[in-house]
């Protein structure tokens, strides 16, 4: 038997329960792993509040890290013994040992700790098709990020800085700030105590900036739609204050034309090449220093609850992960 996380109800944190599960061997094109770390993500709280349906019983998680113990027929790519990792699913991650897809997970170069691995494959991949799909983000630019001192923002606003961007970051308490700025934040706004429209718009003396990433939602979506220069690019890509509001196409006109898209992880790392080569780019970044892997706070697989409290209460920085 293993022990995994196990919802039945949709809910609080407390829906989160440890039990015991059977895992079977691998079928043709799938592995066995046994896991040593396990990615935290505000997606993993959508699925367990019901935001975003998954059929029950399920356990959350879509990213760990860990050892092939046996594998399936037809699995040529990776072999019993191998450390490897996944970012993008399938869901199920909260466990000690699962059966997957053989072409989910990519090998996990050498000198990457497991914790630093948790921590970074759906953040990267994340970052990934944010500044290198959606938008190739080029020398020189300006972009706004909210939540900078978020997970996926430290990784964000390091990589953005290596690419040679300027980066606007708004974050909620005076700890954050200096996270922000030391991850490569050129700008950071306490959005409780000023208005980042304004500010944005003072740093940029009235332009507006070519790109807003916004995983806030509701709290900081219109503001953000304020803050960028005409024919600029709106992307929204979270909801962790609450999904953002509905609106008239026509606001996109008024304010200068711009364009919103609202991507999904699985659209564009949702390949075998794409995951590759995104899973490539993300461990050259972080191999040649250009992103260092922050794990703020770390939990026992049985206190999933704790964690998932303290993502939503806005109490972490950098990534969180389960240990198995």
């Amino acid at each position: 038997m293993t022990k995994a996380i196990v919802i039945t109800e949709t809910g609080g944190p407390d829906v989160l329960k440890l039990a015991d599960v059977n895992v079977g061997a691998p079928s043709a094109g799938e592995i066995r792993l046994k896991q040593s770390a396990i990615g935290v993500n505000f997606i993993d709280t959508y699925h367990r509040s019901g935001l975003y349906p998954v059929p029950r019983p399920f356990s959350p998680g879509l990213e760990a890290v860990g050892t092939v113990t046996d594998i399936g027929s037809g699995v040529t790519d990776v072999k019993v013994g191998d450390r490897v990792a996944y970012g993008n699913g399938p869901i199920g991650a909260y466990t000690e040992e699962r059966v997957m897809p053989a072409a989910s997970v990519v090998a996990v170069p050498k000198g990457l700790k497991d914790d630093q691995v948790a921590g970074m494959m759906l953040r990267g991949y994340t970052v990934w098709y944010l500044l290198r799909a959606i938008h190739k983000l080029q020398a020189g630019e300006t972009v706004l990020f909210h939540a900078a001192a978020g997970g996926v923002g430290l990784i964000f606003c390091q990589w953005a800085k290596a690419l040679g961007a300027t980066v606007i970051g708004t974050v909620g308490t005076d700890e954050k700030i200096a996270l922000a700025k030391n991850a490569g934040c050129e700008h950071v706004i306490q959005y409780r105590k000023e208005d980042f429209v304004k500010r944005v718009k003072e740093i940029t003396n009235g332009k507006g900036v070519r790109v807003v990433y916004d995983g806030v939602g509701k709290d900081t979506f219109l503001g953000s739609m304020d803050c960028l220069s005409p024919r600029g690019l709106m992307c929204s890509f979270g909801n962790a204050s609450g999904p953002a509001p509905a609106f008239e196409t026509s606001m996109l006109a008024a304010k200068g034309s711009v364009f919103l898209t609202r991507p999904r992880l699985g659209d564009y790392v949702g390949t075998r090449p794409e995951l590759v080569q995104a899973s490539e780019e993300l461990f050259a970044a972080v191999g040649n220093g250009s992103i260092k892997v922050d794990v703020g706070q770390s939990f026992p697989l049985a206190a999933a609850a704790d964690a998932h409290r303290a993502l939503e209460g806005r109490g972490t920085t950098g990534s969180t992960i389960l240990i198995a």
